[in-house]
């Protein structure tokens, strides 16, 4: 707790949610975005369309083309996901 007179920050590079920097986070990153790249190159997304590339399978290192769609953001992030399958 900040507040305590013994608390030290933790300056690593794990953390939570977006600040995260974990190798891992970091390679799935890069994969949701090349994946991204990929449909835009297929012409089935543009960019700029308001709209996220969605893995079905919920695994963002999985790029198959059958696995990749392109739907509205709020459908996207509406998805319930946990931590054993990817996507509920």
């Amino acid at each position: 707790m900040p507040s305590s007179k013994n608390y030290v920050r933790d300056y690593s590079m794990r953390g939570e949610g977006k600040y995260d920097k974990s190798s891992k986070r970091m390679e799935d990153n890069r994969k949701r975005k090349k994946a991204r790249y990929k449909l835009e190159q297929a012409g089935i997304a543009k960019r700029g369309d308001g709209k996220d590339v969605d893995h079905r399978n919920g695994n963002p290192r999985d790029n198959s083309g059958g696995n990749l769609r392109v739907i509205g953001r709020a459908a996207n992030r509406s998805i319930k996901r946990n931590k054993s399958a990817g996507k509920a």
